[in-house]
């Protein structure tokens, strides 16, 4: 649940060093739910009145009777109410009881029935108080049902927390992959997964957001990788490299004029990339984005 409009963490960060994780989530789990596609509902931002009060996913069962079997939606009922934190960010006590008050408000603004609704809380890091809190106060188990996967027991609601670093990358591979800290076997996982699928264009918050925040490692994969993975590669699935071409074109930027690494340093600076990183992706010097800053 969040009421920033831009979904962007901030925490210390610069405006232009904002990462959009939230975007990048939903296209994550849609992916991990894609066999499911077909029965299912995502609505992203669920507005709850006309105030900045929305939840972060619902996700809408529109058949009853299809079993959801995938280890992160097994508690699936009718209505399900998502709440995701981004690497930068926790789930504490108090954002439970944010979520949990949500979805007393949906169900009286949707007339829903209770019985038909889920909490799930995705996240990578949560505070120590927050699962104190769950098992001391509030009297609730906690159940690992799959690796990552937590139910808590004892509420009249389902609720479940995942833990995505924990997660299987077998299993759940665009949820365990939205990190910032990726290590060069599981960027490898990821970005070759997407090459191989297609699936570039569909996704590109995910591919953004996982770009920018592990750009060092995302150098270093491509530099190691014996496939025919390529920065390029990754970038014109994403149809980004078309994009930046055509503004390119429009600035009269021709092949003879200016390389394509410049093309693109220019285009990621314009698309809010930082220079360090723009100049890492590129294979550009600090002093050559710079100069292509300023121009």
């Amino acid at each position: 649940m969040e009421t920033n409009s831009e979904h962007e963490c901030t925490n210390g960060e610069d405006t232009a060093d904002r990462i959009s994780w939230h975007p990048a989530f939903f296209e994550a789990i849609q992916l991990e739910l894609d066999e499911y596609s077909g029965s299912l509902q995502f609505i992203s931002e669920f507005q709850l009145s006309s105030e900045p009060l929305r939840i972060d996913l619902v996700i809408i069962k529109k058949t009853a009777d299809v079993p959801i079997k995938k280890n992160i939606a097994r508690i699936f009922r009718k209505d399900n109410i998502i709440e995701y934190k981004s690497p930068t960010d926790y789930v504490s006590v108090e954002n439970f009881y944010q979520v949990y008050a949500y979805a007393c408000l949906y169900v009286s603004q949707k007339k829903a029935g209770i019985n038909d609704l889920t909490l799930t809380f995705v996240a990578s890091r949560y505070s120590r108080e927050f699962f104190r809190h769950l098992k001391e106060d509030r009297g609730f188990s906690l159940e690992e049902s799959a690796p990552g996967v937590y139910t808590i027991k004892g509420d009249v609601l389902p609720i479940q927390i995942i833990d995505s670093r924990k997660l299987s990358a077998a299993e759940n591979l665009w949820l365990e992959g939205l990190d910032n800290a990726l290590d060069p076997q599981r960027m490898s996982r990821v970005t070759e997964e997407i090459a191989r699928q297609g699936k570039a264009a569909q996704i590109k918050a995910y591919l953004n957001a996982i770009v920018r925040a592990n750009a060092e490692i995302l150098l270093e994969v491509l530099k190691m990788s014996t496939s025919e993975l390529t920065l390029e590669k990754v970038f014109e699935e994403a149809g980004l490299i078309e994009k930046w071409e055509a503004r390119g074109e429009a600035k009269g930027l021709e092949r003879g004029e200016a390389s394509k690494a410049n093309e693109i340093a220019r285009n990621m600076l314009e698309s809010g990339f930082p220079v360090e990183q723009v100049a890492q992706l590129a294979g550009l010097s600090l002093e050559q984005v710079h100069s292509i800053a300023v121009n």
